[in-house]
């Protein structure tokens, strides 16, 4: 069956869909305009995506502005990955406590240019805990809105299944001011206080550790 899609709660929400909606298309717009009234008016789009996405946020406009290359210029969903790193020899999963909201997570981040997802995912464990990791198999591709993330941008979430590959010997991080904290934990004890999004993410990552597929889309809000 067809799944209908996602409703915003809040008048917030929706304001920022809204932002986030006027962000790809004036980014879009400024990829393709040939002509410099083109790009005026688009770039006036960008800026009323901007103000809008201040507003919802209650961020000062000026904070704004240095996202303007690296967030508001790029058209479509911004892609990030996940790592599920489970140890075979107790079946436990790496978690980081994340330094910005205090809450555990899985490791990860936002891709760069020139990686693949799965070779971006491993780069950001190993920059977060110092782990270094063999990627095994997706999970499953996450809509941010869908999965209970919150994120001021729409986010495609890739989460990979991902062994360790020296979790007796981690590396310092190169990332430390981004974590407080890592621990290993079982599948039965893992800490109630979960950044947003990553309960149900994590709950994929033990059924694809179990049972090997299949990959997880589209599907986490149901």
């Amino acid at each position: 069956m067809k799944e209908s899609k996602p409703t915003p709660k809040t008048p917030a929400e929706q304001i920022a869909l809204w932002a986030d909606r006027l962000r790809d298309v004036s980014a879009l717009g400024l990829h393709f305009a040939k002509n410099v009234y083109d790009q005026a008016h688009y770039r006036t789009v960008q800026d009323a995506a901007m103000a809008l996405m201040a507003l919802t946020t209650e961020t000062p406009l000026e904070n704004m502005e240095p996202l303007r290359a690296p967030i508001f210029s790029r058209p479509t969903p911004l892609a990030v990955g996940d790592a599920a790193v489970i140890d075979p020899e107790d079946d436990h999963i790496l978690l980081i406590r994340r330094a910005d909201n205090k809450l555990w997570a899985m490791p990860g981040g936002a891709f760069e240019v020139g990686e693949t997802p799965a070779e971006a995912t491993a780069r950001e464990v190993l920059e977060e805990t110092g782990i270094r990791c063999e990627v095994i198999t997706l999970v499953g591709v996450f809509d941010s809105r869908l999965c209970g993330t919150v994120s001021r941008h729409h986010l495609y979430h890739f989460v990979f299944l991902c062994t360790p590959l020296n979790r007796a010997t981690p590396e310092p991080p190169a990332t430390p001011d981004e974590t407080i904290d890592m621990a290993w934990f079982a599948e039965d004890d893992v800490p109630t206080e979960l950044s947003p999004g990553h309960p149900k993410r994590i709950q994929e990552a033990f059924r694809m550790w179990h049972t090997r597929g299949p990959a997880y889309f589209d599907r986490c809000g149901t």
